[in-house]
């Protein structure tokens, strides 16, 4: 059965559809599509009805894109007063083997949150940090191993009910089944997830439009994390108030001519606006980016501050991303701000771009989970895999055409 898997992350600039397969552990993107966020604020859905309208027009383009619309999908919700805490929890084997089993692991998680969840919390994930069987011995992979009791220590993360509540209702009004949830953080560790990240403690934070969240990893569970509301819109913000141009101008403003790093910017090249008044009005690169520099400062110190917050662990990695590190020479203001920050990238081909980050990181989430539980999922039925894969589909070819007339010369002869 082929594996694909299809993530929704909902922004307050953009909502992005991502629908990726799983071949030999590697994510190949079948569709990347993205639509204007509308009724939403701070991640939040705040006008259900607008909201709806944008997610039926992001899964309409994905439709479009792979020619049968996804109706499950993994969600990410509002990271917004999570709380992380650790549990434990134990079951007994009841096989007549005593080999433990992935049921097993399953329910020695679930024993670990029974009865601990607040009713006005959502169970987000339980991430494993020990496993013991029979009381005596620890060991990382209880799976297949003999005993009679499996016991279980790990961190439990939850979200207030109201961060997930509103998007589950919504999606379920457009015919669409949320499989999975997930915070933003945790999508991101895995979009970067490496041996090394696995093995240390260390932050991911992710530059958003109107928020910043700022996340603490040890040795790969989630200890803590925060938003901080502050984002790539207030540059937009900046500009616009500065020159009195409009949104739409401060944004191209941004993308196409500003830097992040004002020491790499030219004087000498500048760009005729009109201003709200109807004036023209020349903009240079130097004066732009002097002001995109001083509000990204601003976010970088304030995430400096928060991850000291968070932990008193010295720390090995800091791993940046999101839309806003897209602004050019931002790599160079990370370098000139922090010794061990990096600004990550997104990779996968078709998906090229840091603000699909949390979008893309989810299906690699999504896989890992299915792993653990040894279990085959795709957002497609049998029949639609095969409608995917073209069984069906005849392909028609006319014969006056450059391609029909290759097919002639090599089988009709």
């Amino acid at each position: 059965m082929r594996k694909i898997i299809a993530s929704l992350d909902i922004g307050d600039a953009k909502i992005k559809l991502v629908i990726g397969e799983i071949i030999r552990n590697k994510l190949n993107i079948l569709a990347c599509v993205e639509t204007s966020s509308r009724g939403i604020k701070k991640g939040f859905i705040v006008n259900s009805e607008s909201a709806i309208e944008a997610l039926k027009e992001v899964f309409l383009k994905a439709e479009e894109t792979i020619g049968i619309k996804p109706r499950k999908v993994i969600v990410s919700v509002p990271s917004n007063d999570v709380d992380c805490f650790i549990t434990e929890g134990y079951t007994t084997i009841t096989a007549e083997d005593k080999i433990i089993s992935n049921n097993d692991i399953i329910r020695a998680m679930q024993a670990s949150v029974y009865n601990k969840l607040d009713m006005n919390r959502e169970l987000v994930t339980i991430m494993p940090t020990k496993y013991m069987i029979n009381d005596t011995e620890v060991v990382d992979k209880p799976m297949g191993m003999t005993a009679e009791k499996l016991s279980i220590r790990a961190v439990a993360v939850t979200v207030p009910r109201k961060n997930v509540g509103t998007i589950i209702k919504c999606l379920e009004k457009i015919d669409i089944e949320v499989v999975d949830i997930a915070i933003g953080a945790l999508a991101d560790y895995y979009q970067f997830k490496n041996k090394s990240l696995d093995e240390t403690t260390g932050a991911v934070v992710n530059i958003g439009a109107s928020k910043t969240e700022v996340s603490i990893f040890n040795k790969g569970i989630m200890t803590s994390t925060e938003v901080i509301d502050i984002g790539g819109d207030n540059v937009d913000y900046d500009l616009s108030y500065i020159y009195k141009i409009n949104r739409r101008d401060s944004l191209y403003l941004k993308e196409f001519i500003a830097l992040a790093d004002k020491n790499k910017a030219q004087p000498t090249e500048a760009m005729i606006f009109e201003d709200k008044h109807g004036d023209k009005i020349k903009i240079n690169q130097f004066d732009a980016s002097e002001i995109v520099m001083s509000r990204l400062e601003e976010i970088l110190n304030l995430v400096k501050k928060q991850i000291n917050l968070l932990t008193k662990k010295q720390i090995s990695y800091i791993i940046i991303t999101g839309g806003t590190t897209e602004t050019a020479e931002f790599k160079s203001l990370v370098g000139s701000m922090f010794k061990i920050a990096t600004v990550k990238d997104v990779t996968e081909i078709g998906a090229r771009n840091n603000s699909f980050s949390t979008a893309v990181g989810l299906i690699k989430y999504y896989d890992y989970r299915l792993k653990l539980r040894n279990k085959e999922f795709s957002v497609y039925d049998i029949e639609e895999l095969e409608e995917i894969s073209g069984v069906h589909k005849k392909v028609n070819i006319s014969e006056d055409s450059i391609l029909g007339k290759l097919f002639g010369y090599f089988f009709d002869n």
